[in-house]
């Protein structure tokens, strides 16, 4: 594993372990299956693991993991305040209790004000008196090193990457989104002031995994070998100014490989070549894409029970594979549930779109998708395959 310093010379992991994906048994994350998934990252060098208070069961999972493997001290823990949920000091206070109760620790080392994506949250903080709040938890030494993430457009990252003396920050930054959101302009920002940059969306959501099959084959041909995952990693880590790249992994073989890429890749390995490859593939998926949705969730939960991400993964599917392989998976995956969350169920009253980092007009992306997804016949079918599964 390489490691890349933080603003007070502390060597995190240029991987870290990004734990809002652990799979899940029902309702409750696979405990046995998310543990030994970390404890390998672990043996292998990751030391820096970002949950955040709503990630449901993630705080509970990583506190009982670290307490049980009697690692705590080995580890970074990074979490988050839900900032656009406070109301008053006492709501930050007691929210922070909590985090560090389901963490089973007394302090937390990188705090971030989760989500930000507007100058004015960041105002509304300071009047219920944050400032003096993270003072105090840092002279008491239950906060090491404080943040914030970001999704928004850079001109209001700037704004707020200069309103306090921050000890790092969180962006969404791929070679997809490379001019969008912060951006490529953020990231030189926060390095200019020597403020570490966490990467997060480093695959935009799986999209630079699962490539149109035209991607897929390009990569293939190339003499290089990379596989999606490990292109789209090595272009972040190829710049310096990357402190640490998260990878909401979930399974194994995922571990494996991310550990496997993050141990060689470094600064300046970048070749012409590769960023010719690079900038080949982004034409060919923007040339399919419908609908910029990475799956973040934050859309969620629906009023109505529409399942907003399924629907636009599904979407952008169609026109990144086949289009029937699409829609029969679509079917299968949402058609028999006990509650289907299909896109017709939507009733506009734009509660997701308040809270979607990429700013997507949903409502009306929702209608396009289900009238992709289900035409007459399919509609048909699902109806049919729901009567015989649920009956």
């Amino acid at each position: 594993m390489k490691y890349r310093s933080d603003r007070y010379g502390a060597k995190i992991s240029q991987l870290g372990f990004g734990c809002m994906r652990f799979q899940r048994k029902g309702n409750a994350i696979d405990y046995e299956k998310a543990e030994k998934q970390v404890m390998a990252a672990m043996k292998h060098g990751v030391n820096y693991f970002d949950t955040a208070y709503l990630y449901p069961g993630s705080e509970e999972c990583m506190g009982r993991i670290f307490e049980e493997n009697h690692c705590r001290e080995k580890v970074y823990i990074a979490t988050k305040l839900p900032q656009y949920l406070m109301r008053s000091a006492e709501n930050i206070e007691k929210t922070f209790r909590e985090e560090l109760t389901r963490l089973r620790t007394d302090y937390i080392d990188y705090y971030l004000m989760h989500m930000f994506t507007d100058y004015s949250e960041w105002e509304h903080l300071q009047k219920l008196g944050i400032e003096d709040w993270i003072k105090g938890k840092k002279e008491a030494g239950s906060i090491r090193n404080i943040g914030f993430s970001y999704h928004g457009d850079f001109d209001m990252f700037e704004k707020i990457l200069n309103a306090y003396d921050w000890d790092f920050c969180q962006i969404q930054y791929n070679y997809l989104d490379e001019h969008t959101q912060a951006g490529r302009k953020g990231l030189k920002a926060a390095a200019a002031k020597g403020i570490p940059v966490i990467i997060m969306e480093p695959l935009r959501g799986g999209k630079l995994v699962n490539l149109p099959t035209k991607a897929k084959e390009l990569l293939q041909a190339d003499e290089r070998g990379y596989t999606p995952a490990e292109l789209g990693l090595r272009w972040l880590w190829n710049q310096p100014e990357v402190t640490c790249v998260l990878s909401g992994m979930n399974t194994m073989k995922m571990v494996k490989e991310n550990i496997r890429i993050a141990s060689s890749a470094e600064p300046g390995h970048f070749t012409e070549d590769d960023f010719e490859l690079v900038e080949k593939i982004k034409k060919i998926i923007r040339e399919k894409e419908k609908v910029g949705c990475t799956g973040c969730r934050y859309c969620m939960p629906c009023p109505k029970g529409v399942d907003i991400p399924g629907n636009f993964y599904y979407y952008n599917l169609m026109y990144m594979e086949k289009k029937a392989s699409a829609r029969f998976e679509f079917a299968q995956a949402m058609g028999v549930r006990k509650e289907p969350g299909f896109a017709s169920q939507c009733v506009g009253c734009g509660k997701c779109e308040k809270h979607c980092p990429q700013h997507l007009p949903i409502r009306e992306k929702l209608k396009e998708a289900d009238k992709a997804l289900r035409p007459v016949p399919y509609k048909i079918g699902i109806n049919v395959a729901r009567k015989i599964m649920l009956h």
